[in-house]
C-alpha cells in the first residue's frame, strides 16, 4: 500500500516550490476552506524559511526540499514562482529516501464528527508519536468515506491532516507534505459501517 501511495505521490508531484508556511494551514485558516488549494498543493515540495537572503529586493529561499515520493531536489523559491532540480549523485541517479506508511489515525478517535480540531487526549498521543519517531520527516495525508459530496470530503480531509500536521510541526517534527484525498483512497468497503470506519484516517508517511 505505501509503493502504490508513493506512486500516486510521485505522479502528482509539481516541480513548484512553496513555503512551509503556505502549506500548513492553520485549522479553519482561509486558504484550508478552499478545495481547490488543496489540490493545488499536490505534491509540491517544501522548504524551510531558513538560510534566507535578498537579491534585488526580493527574498528568495534556497535550499534542498523533499518531494513527496522522498527523493531530494535542489530548490530556488522568491515566494511568487519556484524552481526546482533533482539532487543527483555523480552518476546521475536520484537521491531519494525511504518512505513508508508508519501510522494509521482513525479519525473516530481524534475528531469529533465533521470536525478538524483534535482533542487534547488525541494531541497527546500524537505529540507521545512524533516524538519518539525516528524518521527524516513526514507526509500526511487525510481520507474520509464516501458520505457527502467530493467536494466536502477533500475540504475536510485536508482540514484534518493539516491539523495533525500542526501537533507534528509543534512536537519539532518535519513536514514534508500535506493532503486530503476525501474518499478517492477507500481502504475497505464504503458499503458497511465497519469499511467506513477505515476509510476515515489519517496516515503518517515516514521518509527515512
Amino acid at each position: 500500500m505505501a509503493k502504490a501511495l508513493a506512486g500516486a505521490l510521485r505522479a502528482a508531484a509539481a516541480g513548484a516550490a512553496l513555503t512551509l508556511a503556505s502549506v500548513i494551514v492553520a485549522a479553519g485558516g482561509a486558504q484550508a476552506d478552499q478545495p481547490e488549494r488543496a489540490q493545488a498543493l499536490g505534491g509540491t515540495p517544501v522548504i524551510a524559511a531558513q538560510n534566507q537572503r535578498v537579491v534585488r529586493g526580493e527574498r528568495y529561499r534556497p535550499g534542498i526540499s523533499i518531494t513527496p515520493d522522498g527523493c531530494e531536489v535542489w530548490v530556488m523559491d522568491d515566494g511568487a514562482e519556484g524552481y526546482a532540480v533533482e539532487h543527483v549523485r555523480r552518476d546521475g541517479t536520484p537521491v531519494c529516501r525511504e518512505i513508508n506508511v508508519c501510522g494509521v489515525m482513525n479519525t473516530d478517535q481524534f475528531f469529533a464528527t465533521d470536525s478538524w480540531h483534535i482533542s487534547h487526549a488525541g494531541k497527546q498521543r500524537l505529540r507521545e508519536f512524533f516524538q519518539e519517531a525516528t524518521a527524516f520527516g513526514y507526509i500526511i495525508v487525510g481520507h474520509t468515506d464516501a458520505r457527502a459530496s467530493d467536494e466536502y470530503n477533500m475540504r475536510l480531509s485536508y482540514r484534518r491532516a493539516n491539523s495533525v500536521a500542526a501537533v507534528a510541526l509543534d512536537s519539532g517534527a518535519r513536514v514534508i507534505d500535506v493532503r486530503g484525498y476525501g474518499e478517492r483512497q477507500p481502504r475497505a468497503t464504503n458499503a458497511t459501517a465497519e469499511g467506513m470506519a477505515q476509510n476515515r484516517r489519517v496516515e503518517i508517511l515516514c521518509v527515512r
